[in-house]
């Protein structure tokens, strides 16, 4: 018997090349599939961004029941303009701080972030707002400093009266404005200064105001300024009621108006203190200064006659013993240093003998002191 081999071959059905799957379809098939699963990780990455992206905008918005608050270095006006201060050495963290505790911003975490992502420092000075704003718009402007207001620069040994000009000239305030506030009873009790004015407790520094700017928040400014400075000498500060710090505020001023340089500062201080335990007058050439220039109102001298010493004011330490009844004028950090940590020495006299470098010779007795040279007075204020 034949047997037929392509009947069997037919009934055995081998896979023909047609329907085997060709190798571009496969490739094809698997491109299909990724582009699938990039499709679906595409869409989920854009959910994501689109999820961060809406949060980011709405921890960046103002909040929703926008109510200012006064606080630190922060002023309300009744037609919602803010006055921002920023305060020299102030982190960005501290300042957004500020805000959220008064209720400008939503998230102090974002305002964080946005200091981190960009790396810009916060500048000083006074800052004008008007909320509410978005996170992004403070911060361009306090990293940008366009928004410093008008600056004002108040100098070592400066007097009320002086200050008072400044601020006058800048266009902060009037002079009689300016001298009213630093006279406000409410003010000077808030510091507890018993003397009549802010006169010594105003510090000499630069500030940054808005023009026109309200007297009594530009004199509070500057007694803030000078207590926190005064920090600075706490541990010698420490358990001083009133009185007692008045006086070395004072000494402090006469200090402040009497040297040149740093380094002598405290042992004019020294002389001061040592004159006072003996009960010897101050005799103290700025102090009859200011009874000239701040009380009289004649212009500064240049140097002090007889007839200048024996002016009959309670001011004149050459004729009034002890401290005068207020400072007179704005101590600096190294008069403030030097009031509270005299040096300690003998001396009970100095006297100017190099004009040109500002030096003293101290002295032990009035023979010495007389030896030294001419009298002359530390110059007037620009």
């Amino acid at each position: 018997m034949q047997i037929q081999w392509r009947g069997i071959r037919a009934f055995i059905s081998i896979p023909s090349r047609a329907n085997e799957q060709s190798a571009p379809d496969r490739l094809k098939g698997r491109l299909g599939k990724a582009l699938k699963l990039l499709g679906l990780a595409g869409a989920g990455l854009s959910v994501l961004i689109g999820g961060l992206a809406g949060i980011g905008l709405y921890l960046n918005s103002p909040p929703a029941a926008h109510r200012a608050a006064a606080g630190e270095s922060l002023r309300v006006e009744a037609d919602g303009t803010v006055y921002i201060e920023v305060t020299g050495g102030e982190s960005a963290i501290a300042v957004g701080r500020r805000l959220k505790s008064a209720g400008l911003i939503r998230s102090p975490l974002f305002w964080n972030i946005l200091f981190k992502l960009h790396k810009e420092y916060i500048k000083t000075g006074m800052y004008r707002f008007k909320f509410p704003l978005a996170q992004t718009r403070i911060r361009s402007v306090l990293v940008s400093g366009k928004q410093i207001l008008h600056r004002v620069t108040l100098p070592g040994g400066v007097t009320l009266k002086k200050a008072a000009k400044i601020l006058a000239a800048a266009g902060i305030c009037t002079e009689e404005a300016f001298l009213q506030a630093a006279a406000d009873r409410e003010l000077l009790d808030y510091y507890h200064i018993p003397g009549d004015t802010m006169e010594g407790y105003i510090y000499p520094d630069t500030y940054f105001f808005p023009a026109p700017y309200p007297p009594r928040q530009a004199v509070k400014t500057m007694g803030d300024t000078f207590f926190r400075r005064l920090e600075e000498f706490q541990g010698a500060a420490a358990g001083l009621d009133a009185g007692e710090l008045n006086k070395r505020i004072i000494l402090a001023s006469i200090v402040e108006r009497e040297y040149r340089v740093d380094a002598e500062a405290p042992l004019m201080a020294g002389v001061f203190y040592n004159r006072l335990k003996i009960g010897m007058a101050l005799q103290s050439c700025a102090t009859v200064e200011y009874v000239i220039t701040e009380i009289q109102g004649r212009p500064h001298p240049q140097v002090l006659y007889d007839r200048d010493t024996a002016i009959q004011n309670p001011y004149n330490t050459y004729i009034q013993p002890g401290l005068p009844p207020g400072p007179i004028a704005s101590p600096g950090p190294a008069a403030l240093n030097a009031a509270f940590n005299p040096a300690s020495s003998e001396y009970l006299y100095f006297r100017l003998v190099n004009p040109e470098e500002g030096r003293h010779y101290f002295s032990k007795t009035l023979d010495e002191h007389i030896q030294a040279g001419a009298l002359y007075v530390k110059g007037s204020l620009p």
